[in-house]
């Protein structure tokens, strides 16, 4: 797992070819200018998804990790808590959809906080837990999915 904000993403270039492209969308895009939906950066292999919703409280939350794509989760609006914790063999306790790409794991996990402008980039082996905070409040968040490889 990585966390940054958005003004620093040289930082973060050397990562991979793909992920530097989508920080690169995230930076130079005005989200407040799109609708909600998903838009095609390379086809399937990067694609962004823009979507508005409230928070929720923690105990509502579901750790959940992804095999085929790696996602930044970047908040254009708002700030939210996402739980975090490294796969060590959690029990899954859902099957492995594969269209929407995820499971949802047993476990426990620490609280990171993003605000505004800031991006955390989970891998695979990342579990996590999104969209966490004061019931009610409202973020728009961004998520561009990077298919491995």
């Amino acid at each position: 797992m990585v966390v940054g904000h958005i003004d620093n993403i040289e930082t973060y270039q050397t990562l991979s070819r793909r992920i530097s492209v989508a920080l690169a969308y995230l930076q130079c895009t005005d989200f407040s200018q799109l609708e909600l939906g998903e838009y095609p950066i390379e086809g399937r292999d990067i694609f962004a998804i823009v979507n508005d919703y409230a928070l929720k409280p923690e105990t509502e939350g579901r750790l959940e990790a992804h095999r085929e794509y790696i996602d930044i989760q970047f908040l254009a609006r708002g700030g939210e808590s996402i739980g975090y914790g490294p796969y060590r063999g959690q029990q899954m306790i859902s099957e492995y959809n594969v269209e929407g790409d995820y499971a949802f794991y047993a476990g426990s996990s620490s609280l990171i906080r993003l605000e505004e402008q800031m991006f955390a980039i989970f891998f695979p082996e990342d579990l996590h837990m999104p969209g966490i905070g004061d019931p009610g409040e409202k973020v728009r968040k961004v998520v561009v999915k990077i298919r491995k490889g």
